[in-house]
């Protein structure tokens, strides 16, 4: 399954290295020197081109080099030379194949796109739109029968189910955070 391993940020000096908004939890698998990923450029800025070197297929870059030990982490690839370069592909994703078996509490937005949200008691509240990746947590936006847009963070707490067989997650929020559990009295 392809999904999106990280968002490229702002440059890092002037020699191409930019900083990633990582999407992965396992970041020390997914960016080893070498490796090839597609990139989506719908989040990049208009008339922005991007740069690839004569080598490199459209679309792609390959990782030079990738380092962690500080945040945001930081990367360099072959095909982007210098801060101009850089500065135009911020906003570009960067698309790698995973095993959706190899992270068994870890899901991806394409994986929890359309599977409908119940309650606990098995009362529909909606249907998943998307996954929205904040710093701090996840947060699940859910589109309601009512026509409203219910935001729930994805921490286990409030999200104790998924059930990506059935694409089906049951979800416990606080009264008045979905349209399905009405807010308690005196509210």
């Amino acid at each position: 399954m392809e999904v999106v391993l990280a968002v490229i940020g702002r440059p890092h000096g002037i020699n191409g290295e930019v900083r990633l908004e990582l999407r992965t939890d396992r970041p020390e698998q997914r960016f080893q020197p070498g490796r090839v990923y597609r990139l989506d450029l719908s989040g990049v800025a208009a008339g922005s081109t991007g740069v690839a070197g004569p080598s490199a297929p459209p679309g792609q870059l390959t990782l030079r080099r990738y380092h962690a030990d500080q945040r945001p982490a930081l990367a360099s690839f072959d095909e982007i030379k210098d801060r101009t370069g850089a500065e135009s592909l911020r906003g570009a994703k960067l698309l790698g194949e995973i095993d959706p078996m190899e992270e068994a509490d870890a899901w991806y937005p394409a994986q929890l796109r359309g599977a409908r949200a119940v309650l606990p008691d098995g009362t529909p509240v909606g249907v998943i739109r998307d996954l929205i990746t904040i710093p701090g947590q996840d947060l699940l936006q859910i589109d309601q029968p009512d026509g409203t847009t219910a935001l729930v963070p994805f921490v286990k707490a409030l999200v104790p189910e998924v059930d990506l067989d059935a694409m089906r997650l049951v979800i416990d929020p606080p009264d008045g955070l979905v349209a399905a559990r009405p807010a308690a009295e005196g509210e």
